[in-house]
């Protein structure tokens, strides 16, 4: 058949545009589905966390206590028209009857304490991102139980494990590998705070930056921001689309302010400081009260009370508002939208100032009382609420210095609330996007920049995440996946063909010799029990040899007085540990025992782990 004119040249074309690697549609597709799933299990249970959060909260405090809550203006969700009888002794009582409930189920999975952080990445990078089920049910009603009650903390350090949770089940409902197991953890904690925060790019930045001090996890970075864009979706379909501070003006950026900006990161950093070192030290009270683990959180709830009665009858009288709370109870993102938009009752000269930095300050001690007793909260928007107190009332105190009404105690307070929590959680990147998010504009880019890097240098030393590991290289996960034979176990690798002769105690040395000779390819004889087939000890080609070349030891030696201590592995563990307990008994081969009836299942020699580690042949 004669080619048609002209074709030629098309064909060319065609092979010039086509890859020579087809793109894996497989995996892509595989890898959307999977992200799907686990955004859309995410964004349904943040939103139904969200909502019975806020709902308990509601009751408890405008209905029950007749007390007015500082809430953001995407915070609130349930209205019952007006707030019941103020009854202001209950204060103390409401968050230690939720503490104790709390503290109480979280009996079920002690993992579940705390703000959820930390246990996400240990679980990251020690449990190869493997989280327990029973998660999925313990957290959010530890949480609900807490927040809802008035603990000082957020909801999206609990959605980070919730979510991490439900991407760990998914992953193993689905039977995938570890790798992506792994991935889809993290694409679930990006769900869990898109979910509830509703800034999609920040969260799935968040999710990846969160594991490490020094870098992020990119592997897992597509499925974070698929999972956290359905996520985001569903809390959009259900709250609306504004930020949790509503529709903020602009806020220009002036190079002039520059050095404010850089003194602004200085000051943050030095709050962030206080905020670690008093965190710290409640953990270090409370651990100290003689009392199981699950009451301690009643004790802090209690604690808490007691100090937001004390802030509202001292700074009741700055606003003329007893009944009206200031921050201390939850995440403080009321506190925080005031330091951005302002307030009626929060004037704009230093009494103003002296409010905000005294905000601060409380939102640190309540934070502590309820993280440090091991309340079920977060510790992500106490963070943000209380740097953007420190750089509202920072702006506001330069604008009065210096006499400048260009400056913008908004602005500061955006970029003070993304430099504190991004230099203690080392998110930097992802704390800038997320102040943008919420800014709805990208006109504060540079001070979060500028702000953002000095902090970042300034605070290296400490962490809020103690879990965190330097770099990818440092986790144990990616040094097992670097190290092929931590990826292998010793099933994997030994020869169920190949027999294993093995040898009595009682066994006189003559006969000992003749056995070798017909195992000539046997490094090393296993001792075993004449009873139950156990190990006792090993005997060494070498030392046959030694043997060989003493005939009198034939007449009056057992195989007992020769052997060498019993070493053995399992098959579950992996070849990395097989050969350092080669190298250091000096063995050039270990036996693999069943770890139940100890009975040998197999031989394991140097060449049979070489081979694994250069690619060669596996069982």
């Amino acid at each position: 058949m004669r080619p048609v004119p002209g074709m030629r040249p098309v064909r060319g074309l065609i092979k010039l545009l086509t890859p020579d690697q087809p793109l894996e549609l497989q995996i892509v597709g595989r890898t959307l589905w999977h992200a799907v799933l686990v955004g859309l299990g995410a964004g349904i249970i943040g939103c139904l966390f969200f909502a019975g959060s806020e709902l308990l909260f509601t009751l408890m405090f405008e209905q029950l206590a007749g007390y007015e809550p500082l809430t953001a203006r995407g915070e609130s969700v349930w209205h019952f028209g007006g707030t019941g009888e103020l009854r202001l002794w209950l204060l103390p009582l409401i968050p230690a009857v939720g503490a104790l409930f709390a503290g109480w189920i979280t009996r079920f999975a002690p993992e579940c304490r705390g703000g959820g952080g930390d246990a996400t990445i240990d679980a990251f990078h020690r449990a190869d991102g493997v989280m327990r089920r029973r998660i999925l049910w313990v957290k959010p009603l530890a949480s609900i139980a807490t927040l809802g009650t008035g603990g000082s903390g957020g909801r999206e350090g609990p959605t980070m494990l919730i979510g991490g949770a439900l991407g760990s089940t998914i992953a193993g409902l689905l039977r995938v590998s570890a790798r992506e197991r792994r991935a889809l953890m993290i694409a679930g904690v990006a769900a869990g705070i898109a979910a509830v925060f509703r800034t999609p790019l920040g969260a799935a930045l968040i999710a990846i930056e969160m594991l490490y001090r020094d870098d992020f996890e990119s592997e897992a970075f597509i499925p974070a921001v698929l999972a956290s864009v359905i996520a985001y979706s569903i809390s959009i379909s259900i709250f609306g689309e504004a930020t949790l501070f509503g529709y903020l003006a602009p806020y220009a950026f002036r190079p002039e302010h520059i050095p404010l900006y850089i003194a602004l990161a200085v000051f943050v950093s030095a709050g962030a400081i206080l905020f670690l070192g008093t965190l710290r030290l409640a953990h270090r009270l409370f651990a100290r009260i003689a009392c199981p683990d699950w009451i301690r959180p009643a004790i802090g709830g209690l604690a808490l009370g007691v100090f937001v009665l004390a802030t509202i009858h001292w700074l009741g009288p700055l606003i003329g508002r007893p009944d009206r709370g200031l921050g201390g109870f939850g995440g403080g993102y009321g506190a925080a939208q005031v330091a951005i938009t302002g307030a009626p009752w929060v004037s704009s000269d230093w009494a103003g100032v002296q409010l905000l930095l005294s905000l601060a300050l409380a939102k640190v001690i309540a934070t502590s009382l309820t993280l440090g007793s091991g309340g079920s909260a977060g510790d992500f928007a106490p963070s943000l609420a209380i740097g953007a107190l420190l750089g509202g009332g920072f702006g506001l105190a330069a604008r009065l210095l210096l006499d400048d009404p260009t400056i913008q105690p908004g602005a500061f307070a955006l970029v003070g609330m993304g430099t504190f929590y991004g230099g203690i959680a080392k998110t930097p990147l992802a704390a800038l996007v997320l102040v943008c998010e919420m800014a709805g504009s990208y006109d504060l880019l540079v001070p979060l920049m500028l702000a953002g890097g000095v902090a970042f240098v300034a605070l290296r030393r400490i962490s809020l995440y103690q879990a965190q590991v330097p770099a990818m290289r440092d986790s144990p996960v990616h040094k097992r996946d670097a190290d092929p034979l931590q990826r292998m176990k010793c099933r994997d690798v030994i020869r169920g063909e190949r027999a294993v002769v093995t040898l009595s105690p009682a066994m006189d040395v003559g006969a000992l010799t003749a056995v070798a000779e017909r195992a000539a390819d046997q490094d090393v004889f296993p001792v075993v029990d004449d009873a139950g087939g156990g190990l006792r000890g090993l005997v060494a080609a070498e030392a046959l040899r030694v043997i060989a070349s003493n005939p009198e030891l034939h007449r009056v030696a057992i195989v007992a007085d020769i052997m060498a201590d019993a070493v053995s592995v399992t098959a579950d563990q992996d070849l990395r540990v097989a050969a350092s307990l080669m190298i250091a008994h000096d063995l050039r081969a270990i036996p693999v025992v069943d770890p139940v009836s100890g009975a040998i299942a197999g031989l394991l020699d140097e060449h049979d782990i070489a081979a694994a580690a250069l690619g060669g042949r596996t069982a």
